[in-house]
Parts: structure tokens; sequence; C-alpha cells
């Protein structure tokens, strides 16, 4: 049965390798008995540096869980001894033992933290801790787009958090006048109201809003946005199946980032109080949050690795293999001249590789030089998905070649 409890121990020697960054997980993860593991990657980033694992800790987690390429290199720092946790155990696992599962989704929340920060500081170059006063930012871009519903929703948070600050009579003012626009958002659910559902390019929550809870999308699609420098830069576009906003239930801290409904959506909303249940009654969904959990954290890694490329054209082929393999297209075998339509266009393309906009049809011409992308109905289409491997490998050897070059390979964003 896929729940029942099944571990198998396993030894390695000092100086082994237990997992290979880029290769393709074994359906297995790995908890310390005994012994430590240092964890390296290519790219490091701040706070992403060489770590020593010891007795408690998991190897290849994120991997396993979200049945991607590993993201980091574990080798034996001495002789070991792993329990070794096949994927369709995990259930039975949680079952035996939920605070198991709680450890992991906190160090997963925390990472997400982590990584999310450093991006923002990366790509995005904005280095502020953003609170509810960042709501005003928010509304004012989206004010100036002439977007007002969400511009609305972003006024009414400020006036909720932020009512003594200085630009607090502004703002209410503002909101008289936009007052039109006040039944188009969607605020008032009851606290015990999980199921939901919000209209196309409505707000379902704001980058600084405190938040209590996390979303899963039951039907639909959810637009990732983040409003830096009077820009508004697309992080992810989310579907079916994914999950959002768990960070903020998870650590209390503000929002980093903007939901707007890309459709009619239809989500589930998970409070604290029944998250916890879950972890001990509902096993089932706890592996289901965990494994949503990993593919953001297996997202987020190449995009910072992404983000450290020097080509911008290596970065689009970059994001389009990544973009394969989060979905799970075949990379490896008889794949001969398969071809794939994406579910996002060009304009979506560029966001999700942190590009400027201004660099958007420089690079359009370039890319539709290759007679094997095209963009049809407002989607790219690939005739090859081989070709996508091969620019992508050629732009990463390319990459490897320029920063041995400049003598920094390894990368810091500090």
């Amino acid at each position: 049965m896929e729940d029942q409890l099944q571990l198998s121990y396993v030894n390695f020697k000092q100086g082994a390798y237990i997992v290979v960054e880029g290769n393709q997980n074994t359906g297995c993860f790995y908890i310390i008995q005994q012994g430590k593991v240092r964890i390296s990657k290519e790219a490091i980033v701040k706070g992403e540096g060489n770590e020593i694992l010891g007795p408690g800790d998991f190897i290849g987690v994120v991997s396993t869980m979200s049945s991607h390429s590993h993201i980091e290199t574990a080798q034996a720092l001495t002789d070991l001894a792993l329990i070794k946790v096949h994927q369709q155990h995990y259930i039975g696992l949680i079952k035996k033992n939920a605070p198991v599962a709680m450890k992991i989704i906190m160090h997963f929340s925390k990472r997400l933290r982590h990584l999310n920060k450093t991006l923002a500081e990366l790509a995005l170059h904005n280095t502020a801790e953003e609170g509810p006063s960042h709501l005003y930012n928010v509304a004012e871009y989206f004010f100036n787009q002439r977007q007002y519903v969400l511009a609305y929703y972003a006024y009414d948070k400020y006036m909720i958090y932020c009512p003594q600050e200085e630009k607090a009579l502004l703002v209410k003012e503002k909101l008289l006048k936009m007052a039109s626009f006040a039944k188009e958002i969607q605020v008032d659910f009851n606290a015990d109201q999980f199921n939901r559902i919000y209209r196309k390019n409505t707000m379902i929550f704001a980058e600084g809003e405190p938040g209590a809870e996390l979303f899963i999308i039951l039907k639909g699609a959810v637009k990732i946005t983040k409003v830096v420098d009077n820009s508004e830069v697309l992080l992810a576009i989310l579907r079916a199946g994914d999950i959002f906003g768990e960070m903020a239930l998870l650590d209390g801290k503000p929002r980093l980032a903007s939901a707007i409904a890309y459709s009619d959506t239809n989500v589930q909303a998970v409070n604290k109080a029944n998250f916890e249940q879950m972890v001990y009654n509902q096993p089932q969904l706890i592996a289901k949050i965990t494994t949503l959990l990993a593919e953001r954290i297996w997202l987020i890694y190449k995009k910072l690795v992404n983000a450290l490329m020097l080509d911008p054209m290596g970065r689009i082929y970059d994001t389009l293999l990544t973009q394969l393999e989060r979905n799970h297209v075949p990379l490896t075998g008889n794949i001969g001249q398969a071809s794939h339509t994406f579910y996002f266009g060009w304009a979506e393309l560029v966001g999700m590789a942190g590009l400027p906009i201004g660099q958007s049809s420089l690079l359009l011409t370039k890319i539709m030089k290759n007679p094997k992308i095209q963009i049809l109905d407002d989607k790219i289409h690939i005739s090859s998905i081989m070709e996508i491997i091969r620019q992508t490998e050629y732009y990463r050897k390319m990459d490897r070649r320029d920063k041995l070059k400049q003598g920094h390979l390894r990368i810091s964003s500090q």
C-alpha cells in the first residue's frame, strides 16, 4: 500500500556522493542517522553556500517531493548511516511521525522566504523589508495603470493597517472618489469560509499585507506579481493544484508578493489552526502541500540560477527548459522531434526570466530566427524539445566559460 511505512537503511563511506546537482532524482530522500554531510551548489547566492548537515537532517527531500532534478550536491564528510524514504512512503511516515512532516514544512517555509528575499535583492534590486506601508506603493502603481479594482483593494488594506500614517488622509479621499469599485473587490470572506471564488483580475492578497491563510487552487489560475521601482514584475502563473501564500501563514510575516486572479478562480483557504490539524488528521493533504512547497523551492532556486546568467538569450532558453521540466515534460529517452505548446506567451516569458521589458522586442526578433520556435494564438510553441535542450546547454556552457574568464564561476549576491 502507498501509505504504509516502509523504510530502509543505507550506508555511505566518507567522500561518497549521495546526490549530485542536476541529476534526476531517484524517487527517495534520506534522513541522517549518523555522520555529517556537506551540501554544495554550483551557483552560490547569499545564505546558500556550503552547509553541513548532521543527524536528523534531510538530504534530497526537495527534489524527491517535487519529482525534479537535484538542486544541490551532497557529499559524505564522514562515514554515514542514513534512513532511506521513498516518495510513495511519505504518507506512511507522516502517519507514524507527524512532527517529521511539520519539521520539513517549517524548513521549507524558512528557506522559501530566504530564497524569495534573495531573488528580490539579486534580480529585482529590492532590498527593503516590506510591511503594510508598502501597500500604498502597490495601490499607487495599479492606480496609475488604471487598474482601479486592484488599486482600491490595496488602498483599502492600507487604511486598515496604516490609518495613522501621513498618507492616510490622501488615501481616504481617493477611496471616496473610487467608491464605485468597492463592490468589485472581494475582502469580506468569513474566516471559516474555506472555498472561495475570485473573479478575473481581482486581488486575492497584496504584497505587504499581513497573511493568515494559505490557498490551494481548485480551478482557474493565479498571477503572482511584485511591484518594484514603479513597475510590475511577473513572478509566476499558478494553476489548479498549486499552492500560494504559505509563507505568511507559517512564519507570520507580511506577504512578499501579490496574488491576482488570472481567470475566474476557485481556491481553498487554509488557516493556521486548520493547517496544524491537517498535519495530524489529513496526511494525504499534508503530503500534497509538502510536494507543492518542494516545487516552489525547486522553481525559485532555478530562477536564482537563471538570474545569475550573463546572456539574456541564455536566460530565455533556460527559462523555457525549466518550464518544461516543471511540467514534467520528458527530456530524456526517445523524445526525437517531440513538440510542446506552453500555456504562456512572449510577454509572460520575458517576465518569468526577470528581464527588462525594454529588451523584449530585441530578444523576440532574435529568438524568432530559430525556425523551431513560433508564437501561435499568443502562446509559445516549440516544434522540437531537443532544440531547447541543445540551446540551453550551449548558453550554460558559454556562461560558465565567461564566468571562469572573470574569475567568479561561483557567484555570491553579496
